[in-house]
């Protein structure tokens, strides 16, 4: 039985107890995968089963349960090979059909060569259509890496007369989108069969025809399965470059419609090369870079803001993966959703690989990640460590030695990379684009219920609270007459600021508070200190999400409380929202991002001078025409809110952690151990 939405990247684990004794290889995108693959296994005992389990491999994130089935070893007879067919189940959904897997058993004494059980999976599984898994491969990018020819650029407007899947006539629907390896899924829209999405995302072109892309639409439900509400293919090919389509599609096998804008453009500049073969020491070349980012070009294409070249040189003293004491390195560079690879070096730990990274710059608040992982062959990745790098942080030309840290960012692992970099943008363009909504990565791993990351949460919005609260303490103290100086110069001030109160003189109060702090920046008392309150909970929160990984099949009882997690996940995310809010708007005041602490003073000028000289009632007139005629300008424009968009860009506390650059220890360096050998 073939699925016919979506696809997966199968492997299968072999367990005896609850000690794994075969893995096999991983078929990329297939329902129906073919292993063909032979494992001879050592039988203790024929009263313990052999647990099969198939999984989904999702590169960088959790895998993707797709299925278990216990197989009978008593029930097998000696030395007689048996075709087993064996039906897939979710132990916590048991009525769902996930597929069966096909297995050749041949149980045998064990004489001479240990070959008690000897499992031939030939056709070896077959998927259930009832079933949809999301995942995401980089697996075929790990040999070699492919450079995009396009970007297809998509909005979800809205969908239409939509399948009623729940009791109460109405859905709560999202839409998934699929074009090669690469995948979004939109936000969920409650109780609605017409909802309005308004997203827009990119997706990168890697074939010259543009390819088919799969779109299907979903009702969440929590607690069980999301409900398959219907499904549309858009063929690329068949539209025209430089040109923005409104599509009206169909759901198949449904009920329904989706409205689309989809627009393919020529592609970005971005490139792989050697160390050799370098653009920005070109003369000619950087020339026509600086030009094509000079403050002079901001109406060429807004959406291009700068120029990134990173040059992936080496890395030193990285962290033995394979049991020969050496990894096979690599190198994963990406942008936002841009995303390049370096070739693999195998068996080092101090690989070279000096390879020129180039990308195109749309939003010069994006942080650079670097990853390096170790390959394995037929097997997800091993993860050797990160570096996240905001692109305003960056010093041109600079050769410098990152210390890679772990998963969470949160502390230093194994071994250093070095990095140079170099960043030409247009800084108007750039401060433009920061009043827009922020790009979405659509690969993100979905948020869990953790009891660390919960409580971190809370103290950081009670935080921000107490800030309100202290303040109120404080104006409270004044009325009281806790000390008559302070009480009295309050007084003062109180009855100066309501008689001469003029509407500009709030941004100009904001604006004082401004250069206040940047004066004592500058002035060397800088009061702003290391949040080592979060650094602390992130700390504590990374030691449990390594018992999580060491513990990742003890989790019934959480699958079993399915929708008390979905209740404790969102509160945990609406008090991550609440308290980055209050931190960002801290950070902007403390200049953690000195280009976003600037805009904030020039917006906050002009608000001043407008509020200064133009009545107040021309401005609310102006404001209202303009909102109630914007659907009528622009029936399919995004909504978004100028002051979040500017605030999405300012790092919470918890960002600044992960972003500080850690000091690397020179004296574990090899290359350094080599000068003094030769000294």
């Amino acid at each position: 039985m073939i699925l016919k939405y979506g696809t997966s990247d199968p492997y299968v684990k072999f367990k005896i107890g609850r000690k794994e004794v075969f893995r096999s290889k991983i078929i990329h995108k297939n329902l129906n995968p073919v292993w063909e693959e032979k494992a001879c296994v050592l039988i203790d005992h024929l009263r313990e089963p052999l647990y099969i389990k198939v999984f989904d491999y999702d590169f960088g994130l959790q895998d993707d349960f797709m299925g278990s089935a216990f197989l009978d070893l008593t029930q097998l007879e000696l030395n007689r090979p048996t075709d087993v067919t064996l039906t897939l189940k979710d132990p916590h959904y048991p009525d769902h059909d996930l597929g069966i897997i096909l297995l050749s058993v041949i149980l045998t004494p064990k004489e001479g060569e240990p070959r008690d059980v000897t499992m031939l999976m030939r056709k070896s599984w077959k998927r259930s259509s009832k079933f949809q898994t999301q995942s995401l491969r980089l697996s075929d990018q790990h040999r070699k890496s492919h450079l995009w020819r396009g970007i297809v650029s998509i909005t979800l407007i809205e969908g239409r007369d939509l399948k009623a899947m729940d009791s109460n006539g109405l859905s709560d629907p999202y839409v998934k989108f699929r074009l090669g390896h690469q995948k979004y899924k939109s936000k969920i829209m409650p109780k609605t069969l017409n909802p309005q999405w308004r997203e827009q995302f990119d997706f990168h072109l890697y074939e010259e025809r543009g390819g088919v892309m799969d779109i299907t639409a979903w009702d969440k439900d929590a607690g069980k399965r999301d409900d398959f509400i219907g499904r549309c293919q858009v063929d690329l090919s068949s539209l025209s470059r430089e040109q923005t389509h409104k599509l009206e599609l169909q759901l198949e096998e449904g009920e329904g419609h989706l409205v689309l804008l989809v627009t393919l453009t020529a592609s970005a500049t971005v490139s792989i090369s050697d160390l050799s073969v370098n653009s920005m020491e070109d003369h000619k070349e950087r020339e026509e870079i600086l030009k094509r980012y000079s403050p002079l070009r901001i109406f060429n294409n807004i959406k291009d803001v700068g120029f990134l070249q990173v040059k992936v040189i080496r890395a030193e003293g990285l962290m033995a993966a394979d049991v020969t004491g050496k990894s096979d390195p690599f190198c994963v560079v990406e942008l936002n959703n841009d995303r390049l690879l370096t070739h693999t070096v195998y068996k080092n730990l101090n690989p070279e690989w000096n390879k020129v990274f180039t990308f195109n710059i749309k939003d010069i608040h994006s942080v650079l990640e670097v990853t390096v992982y170790d390959e394995d062959r037929d097997r997800s990745a091993d993860f050797l460590g990160r570096v996240a790098i905001p692109l305003l942080s960056i010093q041109n030309g600079e050769q410098k030695a990152y210390v890679l840290k772990n998963k969470q960012l949160t502390g230093p692992t194994k071994g250093v990379i070095h990095l140079e970099i170099d960043v030409i943008f247009n800084a108007v363009k750039a401060s433009l684009r920061t009043l827009i909504p922020k790009e979405r990565k659509y690969i993100e791993e979905e948020n869990r219920l953790s009891k660390q990351l919960l409580l971190r949460n809370f103290i950081r919005t009670k935080r921000c609270v107490m800030v309100l609260v202290n303040a109120a303490y404080y104006v409270n103290s004044c009325f009281d007459w806790d000390s008559p100086p302070r009480s009295l110069a309050a007084f003062v001030l109180f009855l100066l600021v309501v008689w001469n109160f003029e509407l500009y003189m709030i941004p100009l109060l904001l604006l004082l508070l401004l250069t206040w702090n940047y004066f004592l920046i500058i002035s060397g008392k800088d009061n702003r200190q290391r949040d080592t309150v979060v650094e602390d909970m992130l700390e504590d929160e990374e030691e449990e999400d390594d018992r999580d990984d060491k513990d990742g099949e003890k989790k019934g009882f959480i699958n079993k409380i399915y929708a008390i997690q979905e209740v404790c996940v969102s509160v945990q995310n609406i008090l991550d929202e609440a308290a980055s809010l209050g931190e960002r708007v801290k950070n902007t005041f403390n200049w953690t991002v000195p280009f976003l602490s600037w805009l904030a003073i020039i917006a906050l000028c002009v608000f001043t001078a407008i509020l200064y000289f133009i009545p107040l009632r021309y401005i609310v007139l102006v404001w209202g025409i303009n909102k109630f005629t914007k659907k009528l300008r622009s029936p399919y424009a995004i909504d978004n809110n100028e002051l979040l968009d500017f605030l999405s860009r300012v790092p919470s506390d918890v960002q600044v952690v992960q972003y500080q650059e850690l000091k690397p220890d020179h004296s574990h360096s090899p290359y350094k151990r080599k000068k003094n050998n030769l000294g």
